[in-house]
């Protein structure tokens, strides 16, 4: 029936956008402070690996999600003492990140596991549960299939939706939010004020550890039963992407990641779906549906990242005036 399907479509896109946005909102705030992450891939595939590890061997929830958040914001500690305290090229330590995760995931994995690289299944009682009991299957009626396409997630799915509006109100409507925005803006100003700009960029990479340590936990804990090497799959600049797209902004950025999150929800379900007579006949090709999101990211980069306006000082190290 129309609204099975429609439940069921809704159901997939938010779990499917909860890792993008929370991904998102981790590159908007360290940006907005300044300071570019390319390495958000390389921080969510290593909190995933953190989180199927811990969670695998300790068989708590609680843990996993605690190892995915320290491991990211190491990663973003790291990118802040070679970007923030010694002025390094922002873009080249995001990708050495990327290098580093994809690379340390698997020789650990082998090394703790020897499973080729993946960590060893996670127990069902360990992963993430829907918050709301009861909504299993979407069922036939408008109510039954609103409950299921709204009530059937885990926290983690609202969490990065109240996320969102937290972002907001903190950028918007908060003295530390205004500083941090400010120092992405004017460094200058910021520092002529007595606050320091390199502890509120350290402030905002911390807070983007926090947010990808959700989103890579979420791979393992919630979408997956175990963490397998690669399994972020571009996640990271799709996110990228998203946040560009929303330029700079957290309900903008809400809806790019809804975007993507619906077509790769929507290829999912595309899939074995047959073709038209008039175009062909046969099934829908499953390599060109798997490709959309991507493409998506490549149109929307081209057309979109020259129009975007980024925070004036984004990639500028600052060097304090004498």
């Amino acid at each position: 029936m129309d609204e099975i399907l429609i439940a069921s479509l809704t159901a997939s896109t938010l779990r499917v956008t909860t890792p993008l946005l929370l991904c998102a909102l981790a590159g908007l705030v360290s940006e907005r402070s300044g300071v570019i992450d390319i390495g958000l891939e390389g921080k969510m595939l290593a909190a995933a690996f953190a989180a199927g590890a811990a969670a695998a061997v300790t068989h708590s929830t609680g843990l996993g999600l605690l190892a995915a958040i320290v491991v990211a914001c190491i990663f973003s500690l790291i990118h802040g003492y070679a970007t923030v305290t010694h002025r390094g090229d922002q873009v080249i330590s995001g990708v050495a990140l990327n290098m580093v995760a994809a690379g340390l995931t698997v020789v650990l994995g082998i090394a703790w596991f020897n499973q080729g690289g993946q960590t060893p299944a996670v127990e069902e009682a360990v992963r993430l549960k829907a918050l709301v009991p009861g909504y299993v299957e979407p069922q036939a009626g408008w109510g039954p299939a609103l409950g299921y396409a709204l009530f059937s997630h885990n926290v983690l799915v609202y969490v990065a939706l109240a996320l969102v509006g937290g972002i907001w109100f903190f950028m918007e409507r908060t003295r530390p939010g205004l500083r941090l925005r400010a120092v992405g803006e004017n460094p200058a100003m910021v520092d002529a004020a007595g606050v320091s700009v390199p502890m509120l960029r350290y402030a905002a990479l911390m807070i983007n550890g926090l947010l990808c340590g959700l989103a890579g936990s979420y791979l393992v804990l919630a979408q997956n039963a175990n963490f397998s090497p690669n399994m972020t799959a571009g996640r990271g600049f799709i996110a990228l992407a998203a946040m560009i797209f929303g330029k700079w902004k957290p309900v903008p950025t809400l809806f790019a990641c809804l975007l993507f999150g619906f077509l790769d929800a929507a290829a999912i379900r595309l899939q074995g779906v047959s073709l038209p007579a008039w175009l062909g006949g046969g099934e829908v090709p499953v390599q060109l549906i798997q490709a959309l999101p991507y493409v998506l990211t490549v149109v929307l980069l081209a057309g979109f990242i020259g129009q975007a306006v980024a925070p004036k000082a984004l990639g500028r190290p600052y060097v304090k005036e004498r």
